[in-house]
């Protein structure tokens, strides 16, 4: 899961840009294409309101060399499918040959994280982790991600987000500047013409479906990472048709979206971190009581924030950087990532430098990466229709109490990553969408729920919570690993690979060797 202004450390495989896809050539009828046998994503179709049509591979913000040579085009469908004759829009494919002489029949998909981020641009990951060693894998922007038609980016939010590390994190004034570039990204948005109530996992599901009948596959297996996660559950209660297994990875279950799973996972990467300083001598001896000492600096600095000045590694600009309870909170929810660095950040900023902190809280905001790629069309469109309608103000703040009774309110307020969600919402003004998408995916498909022990942005016990209603579901958890362990654990990638191979029986053997990180020792200060 990610937010646009959750202020996410990019680091590795993850940080892949998106893309833009190039139009594609015109369908011929169905009837005339069913007998010419071809490779996955060569012959134009149309199967009810959805045509694929072989096109030009998209064209990304990054270089994405996994893409060169794929099987490409564009899948239309209807923008919103209640209105059929109303708006069509354009999603980008790119489909990435197995490296089998004689692949599998059936295919992978990608299933992207975010909401809103483009699945294009994270192709470099699933081709580095060997997904296509014995199958396709397909690659499709959901819609209003970067490469597809309409593209719902609002580079304004993001500019505001890097600019907001110089504010303190959770002041009114703050909201008050956030909520209006959301609306501002809202008003833009609508004014283009689009639907905003349709940017959602009902109509996406739907989305990847079309695309599996378009392309004429009897069969073919998801995986999802992050927020690709929540689609997967919904697809595969709504449209479980064809598909031969399923891999989530860093898991958002449906059924408990919003702030109070949102701390909760927060908790237990954080907790998981501090359990593996804990059982190293040399870490515990430096940094004891590391759990302690993060929540009385979240007190601390809420109660008296401290501001300083960064240069920024792509621009070499100097930017102000305010760190407050809030940033530290949502700081330490990304460096998860870069857990052996994470005690000794602590005890640096407890000890008046607050340099590496800042400069990793705010580096990551003003990237190029991080800048007009993110579908907040998408964002929005799954959180306020799928999230808010079904968790009060009240029993979000309830959450953050429970989690961390020792923070000041206005941190328990503002989950992790979802600062500011409710009155983003309120001006956001899409309906809510059924009480059904709340509801639990029952399904026999083979499942692999897969989780990071650092994972302090979906949690590691989300494996186990779906596993209860998916009977064939293999859960594992890598232990010091964060969030999405497929693009930072070649044991993840290994299990993953081998679970589509087998999905009733895949091969777990290289838990047995995983080591905790060696983390940095600083000299003491004393």
């Amino acid at each position: 899961m990610a937010r646009s202004h959750a202020g996410r450390l990019r680091t590795g495989p993850a940080a892949a840009a998106t893309g833009v896809l190039l139009a594609g050539l015109f369908a011929a009828p169905v009837s005339a294409q069913e007998e010419t046998p071809s490779a996955t994503g060569t012959v134009a179709r149309t199967v009810g309101d959805a045509t694929f049509k072989p096109g030009p591979c998209p064209k990304t913000a990054d270089p994405v060399a996994e893409i060169e040579g794929a099987r490409c085009g564009t899948l239309t469908v209807p923008e919103n499918r209640t209105k059929p004759d109303g708006r069509k829009i354009t999603l980008g494919v790119a489909i990435v040959a197995a490296e089998a002489a004689q692949p599998k029949p059936d295919p992978i998909v990608w299933l992207a994280g975010g909401p809103g981020d483009d699945a294009v641009g994270e192709a470099k990951m699933a081709i580095d982790g060997g997904l296509n060693r014995d199958r396709d894998v397909i690659f499709m922007s959901q819609r209003g991600t970067y490469s597809a038609d309409p593209a719902l980016l609002c580079r304004n939010v993001d500019e505001f987000n890097a600019r907001a590390t110089g504010l303190v994190y959770d002041a009114p004034s703050t909201e008050r500047e956030h909520v209006a570039a959301t609306k501002a990204c809202r008003d833009d948005l609508a004014a283009s013409g689009a639907d905003l109530s349709a940017y959602n996992d009902i109509e996406s599901a739907a989305d990847y479906a079309d695309l599996r009948t378009a392309l004429d596959l009897k069969e073919w297996n998801l995986f999802g990472i992050s927020y690709g996660t929540q689609l997967a559950l919904v697809t595969m209660r709504l449209h479980p048709e064809g598909i031969r297994s399923v891999g989530i990875d860093g898991i958002l279950p449906p059924s408990t979206g919003g702030s109070a799973v949102t701390w909760s996972a927060a908790k237990q990467g954080f907790d998981g971190v501090f359990k593996a300083c804990a059982e190293q001598p040399d870490c515990n001896r430096r940094y004891p009581n590391l759990s302690a000492t993060f929540e009385r600096l979240v007190r601390e600095l809420e109660a008296k924030p401290v501001t300083t000045t960064i240069t920024l590694p792509d621009s070499q600009k100097q930017v102000k950087v305010t760190l407050d309870g809030g940033a530290l909170v949502n700081w330490m929810t990304a460096a998860t990532h870069v857990a052996e660095q994470v005690p000794a950040a602590l005890d640096e900023l407890d000890n008046g430098k607050p340099q590496r902190i800042a400069e990793q809280w705010a580096g990551g905001k003003y990237s190029p990466q991080a800048i007009g790629r993110l579908s907040h069309g998408l964002v929005y469109g799954v959180f306020c229709s799928e999230w808010t309608p079904y968790e009060t103000q009240a029993e979000a703040l309830a959450a953050g109490k429970k989690t961390y009774p020792s923070f000041p309110e206005s941190v328990q307020a503002q989950a992790p990553l979802l600062t500011f969600l409710r009155p983003d919402c309120d001006v956001w003004n899409v309906p809510a969408a059924p009480a059904s998408i709340r509801d639990v995916t029952e399904s026999n498909i083979p499942t692999l729920a897969i989780s990071g022990g650092f994972d302090a942005q979906t949690a590691a016990s989300n494996g186990a919570y779906v596993a209860r209603t998916l009977p064939n579901a293999t859960v594992v958890t890598i232990p010091y690993v964060a969030h999405v362990v497929f693009a930072a654990s070649k044991c993840a990638q290994d299990i993953t690979v081998s679970f589509f191979d087998n999905p009733k029986a895949p091969n777990t053997e290289c838990l047995k060797d995983l080591k905790a990180p060696t983390f940095e020792i600083l000299p003491d200060a004393s």
